[in-house]
């Protein structure tokens, strides 16, 4: 297995993929902190903060489903490239929110900016495979998976000092900038970012294209069971909600809530890495993913229960060092599970589903948050992805990954007909690789 070094400086097209990744990400939170701040302060009322988390991920969610059937019908240079640009013009309505009576123009902004987004996230992880060996998939996902973490801890901190000390308009102008050069990095990429078209073959329509992946993941116990392992820590997610209460119950302010997102960025940043050695055996995945789920939710049944600071701080890291190995590990696994022309619309089913988990969990803890203590919120978010584990290690114990997943992108196994489903053995105008096997 490559080392994640030599992938990032050996692979100039993984390199910008990668590079235009983490300026997109890092323009996100230039523009959610402050934000976050100037709403309350123009309106007296913090209902907008929680308006536009909810329109984020809200907007997010239900677009994912059809934003990623395009990732499999359209150049995804083109998706992503078009992506950044309408975030660019998005942002620009930002520098128009200055009152209580321009407010809502900031939800249309965001709104727009999550559009934008659920069509470039399908798209970015569908193509990760096609511009590295398959020898370097797996270290690329480790690099790549480090991305959301990374900026997570600079993106935040740098928004917050920015905004601090130069106001939200001058983080909002690095959200354009760092837009602008995500797309012109992408642009640079030689690479196609997608698997060509057999011949003949017409793109199929949007509804046909869903019901097409839709059907492939039903038929498919491992790829159901995949698209399925990001709902455990996003179940969790509500723990977000009272990181500012924790902080203050242990007497650390404003000051302590900081530092737990910022372990929280730190731990999705190094697992990663240090589980990275799983992704050499397929056979070890599916237990992984779901200790990595358990570890999550044991890490906030230890929050709840910890009457120090200093151990929050590292149950965070851990709880968070958990839910970044298992986005990664999920990621690959699926990579090497659904062909190319499927990718697209696969992974949007899964980030769906993640994101789905994040806003019922969010919006649960939000309902409850002045009417119980912040440790029982806590602790019920650690058990409920404790027992999402569980159910689904239960569920799961007889599946195995197929050894060497998805050998070429686009080229069909044994067993599965033109539209990617179980089917008889004739060729049926399909190419079949060597050493293929039949798919259950």
């Amino acid at each position: 297995m490559s080392s994640a070094l030599s992938v990032v400086t050996g692979n100039r097209d993984f390199r910008r993929l990668f590079g235009a990744e983490l300026v997109v990400f890092g323009a996100d939170w230039f523009v959610m902190v402050p934000l976050l701040s100037l709403l309350p302060q123009l309106t007296g009322s913090g209902v907008w903060g929680g308006l536009v988390l909810a329109v984020d991920t809200g907007t997010n969610a239900l677009l994912l489903p059809f934003t990623g059937t395009l990732a499999d019908r359209i150049d995804r240079r083109r998706i992503l490239i078009a992506a950044n640009l309408a975030e660019f013009v998005a942002v620009l309505l930002l520098f128009l929110v200055r009152s209580a009576a321009t407010a809502p123009l900031a939800l249309v902004a965001v709104a727009a900016m999550a559009v934008a987004k659920s069509f470039y996230s399908p798209a970015a992880s569908a193509a990760l495979p096609n511009v590295v060996e398959p020898e370097d998939l797996a270290a690329a996902n480790a690099v790549a998976g480090s991305s959301w973490g990374t900026m997570t801890i600079v993106g935040a901190s740098l928004g917050g000092v920015l905004g601090s000390a130069f106001g939200p308009y001058a983080c909002f102008g690095v959200t354009a900038v760092c837009l602008l050069t995500g797309a012109l990095l992408t642009a640079l990429i030689r690479r196609p970012l997608q698997a060509p078209r057999e011949a003949g073959t017409a793109a199929p329509a949007t509804l046909h294209a869903l019901g097409e992946a839709l059907r492939y993941i039903v038929a498919r116990p491992r790829v159901g069971a995949l698209v399925t392992v990001k709902s455990a820590a996003g179940l969790g997610n509500g723990v977000l909600t009272v990181f500012p209460l924790i902080a203050a119950a242990h007497g650390a302010g404003v000051l302590g809530a900081g530092l737990l997102f910022a372990v929280r960025g730190a731990g999705a940043l190094v697992g990663p890495f240090v589980l990275r050695p799983v992704l050499r055996h397929r056979s070890w995945l599916m237990l992984s993913l779901a200790l990595s789920m358990a570890l999550y939710g044991v890490g906030y049944l230890g929050v709840a229960l910890s009457p120090w600071f200093a151990l929050v701080l590292v149950l965070v890291f851990v709880a968070h060092f958990a839910g970044g190995a298992n986005w990664t590990l999920s990621n690959y696994a699926l990579q090497g599970e659904v062909p190319d022309r499927l990718r697209g619309r696969v992974f949007a089913v899964d980030m769906m589903l993640a994101t789905l988990a994040i806003a019922v969990s969010q919006l649960g803890a939000t309902a409850v948050v002045d009417h119980v203590d912040q440790r029982v919120i806590l602790a019920g978010c650690g058990l409920i992805t404790l027992t999402y584990a569980v159910v689904w290690r239960l569920a799961t114990r007889k599946l195995s990954l197929s050894p060497g997943g998805v050998t070429a992108p686009g080229v069909l196994s044994v067993g599965e007909d033109a539209a990617g489903l179980p089917g008889d053995t004739g060729l049926k105008g399909r190419r079949l690789d060597r050493g293929s096997r039949e798919r259950d």
